[in-house]
C-alpha cells in the first residue's frame, strides 16, 4: 500500500501533515499578544517539569503521527530554547522514518549560542518572531524582555550555520504597523522571507480587538506603493503564507491571514502541548490527553488508533465560522503559549 493511501483524514477530508510540538509553555518574553505580563506574572502557575513530556515520550508519538502521514515537524513553546539540550530533540525527531522536515520556532534571544548545534543535529530551517526593528515599540511589546539586536544576532548567528531563516512580524493597529516598510526593506536587504500575521483572537488574555486588526491588503498595500508586489503560487496544499513576490526579483514575503482570509478548508495540522495534549486547532478549547495513556502503558496499536480516532473525528473551521458567522458564540481557547501558535 502507497504511503498516500494510509493518510488520515479528518471528517472535512484534509489530510494530517503537520505536526507543532510545545516543548514548554514557558518564555522569557511577555509579548502583549501572547504572553501579557498581566497575566503571566511571577506567580503564574506554570507546568512542573514532571508534567512534560520527555524526549523520548515526544519520539515515540512522532512514529506513530508519522504512520498517519505526518511529514512535517514544528518545535514551539513558549520558548522552545528554553529547555534543555533542545539539539538532542531534533536529532531523535529527525531520525523517524517518514519525517523530512523539522524546524524550529523561536523569539531567537537565546538562538546565538545554539544555532551551530541545532543544525549538527538536523534542524532543516527557523523562524524567528520579531515585530519591529524599532528598539521602542519592539521592547514594548516584548514586555521590556529583550532589545532587537539580541534578536538580530540570533537570525544572523542561525543564517550563518546554513540554515534558511523566516521572520514573522504580528502587527497591531496603533501598536507597530509604522514598522511594516522598514522590516521589509531590511529583510529584503538580508534576504530573509517576511511574513506578516494579522493580529489573531488566539486565546484569552491578549484583549484581541477586530479594530487592531491591519489586514492583509492594508499590508499588500502599504509595501506595494514602495516595492511592487506579484502574487506567487503557494509551494504545497495547506501552506498558510499567501506568498508575494518583489516584482524583477526571487524575493519574498508571505502574508498569514487567519482573520480576514481563512485558510480553514485546508488546514493539515495538528498540535500537541507540552504535557502531551493534542489540539486539533489553534482556537481550540480542550485536547485530548495522551501522556496519561503513554504512561499507564498503552501498547503503540490502541495510541495510533487513539490518534487516528481524534483525527478522524475533526472538524474545526473556526476562521471560517468567524469570516461567515456575526453571531459566533464566545468560548474560552487554549492560549497560544501553551500550544505555540
Amino acid at each position: 500500500m502507497e504511503r498516500s493511501d494510509r493518510f488520515w483524514k479528518d471528517r472535512l477530508g484534509r489530510p494530517i501533515r503537520d505536526l507543532r510540538i510545545s516543548v514548554t509553555d514557558r518564555c522569557n518574553f511577555r509579548c502583549r499578544y501572547c504572553m501579557p505580563a498581566e497575566v503571566f506574572g511571577p506567580d503564574y502557575a506554570f507546568l512542573p517539569r514532571k508534567e512534560l513530556l520527555t524526549f523520548e515520550e515526544i519520539q515515540r508519538l512522532v512514529k506513530l503521527f508519522a504512520a498517519g502521514g505526518v511529514e512535517k515537524i514544528r518545535i514551539t513553546g513558549g520558548e522552545p530554547l528554553l529547555r534543555k539540550n533542545l539539539f538532542r530533540l531534533v536529532e531523535m525527531v529527525k531520525a523517524v522514518p517518514g519525517i523530512r522536515d523539522v524546524a524550529l520556532t523561536t523569539n531567537a534571544s537565546l538562538l546565538k549560542d545554539q544555532a551551530r548545534k541545532l543544525k549538527e543535529a538536523g534542524l532543516d530551517r527557523v523562524n524567528v518572531s520579531l515585530d519591529a526593528l524599532d528598539d521602542r515599540i519592539f521592547s514594548r511589546m516584548n514586555g521590556e524582555r529583550s532589545n532587537v539586536r539580541r534578536v538580530l544576532e540570533g537570525i544572523d548567528a542561525a543564517a550563518a550555520a546554513g540554515l534558511p531563516v523566516k521572520i514573522n512580524m504580528v502587527v497591531q493597529k496603533g501598536v507597530n504597523e509604522g514598522e511594516i516598510l522598514p522590516m521589509a526593506r531590511y529583510f529584503r536587504k538580508k534576504s530573509h522571507i517576511l511574513r506578516f500575521i494579522e493580529y489573531m483572537d488566539v486565546g484569552n488574555s491578549n484583549g484581541w480587538d477586530l479594530k487592531q486588526v491591519v489586514s492583509k491588503r492594508e499590508i499588500l498595500e502599504t509595501i506595494h506603493r514602495e516595492m511592487p508586489l506579484e502574487p506567487v503560487k503557494p509551494n504545497y496544499y495547506g501552506e498558510v503564507a499567501n506568498r508575494y513576490r518583489y516584482r524583477g526579483s526571487d524575493q519574498e514575503i508571505g502574508v498569514i491571514s487567519s482573520v480576514t482570509d481563512s485558510f480553514c478548508s485546508t488546514c493539515t495540522r495538528a498540535r500537541l502541548s507540552a504535557d502531551g495534549r493534542l489540539y486539533t486547532c489553534l482556537f481550540a478549547s480542550e485536547g485530548a490527553d495522551l501522556r496519561s495513556p503513554l504512561r499507564e502503558g498503552m501498547d503503540d496499536r490502541q495510541l495510533t488508533e487513539r490518534i487516528r480516532d481524534i483525527w478522524a473525528g475533526r472538524a474545526d473551521r473556526y476562521s471560517d465560522e468567524r469570516l461567515t458567522s456575526t453571531r459566533l458564540p464566545r468560548k474560552d481557547k487554549v492560549e497560544m503559549s501553551f500550544i505555540g501558535g
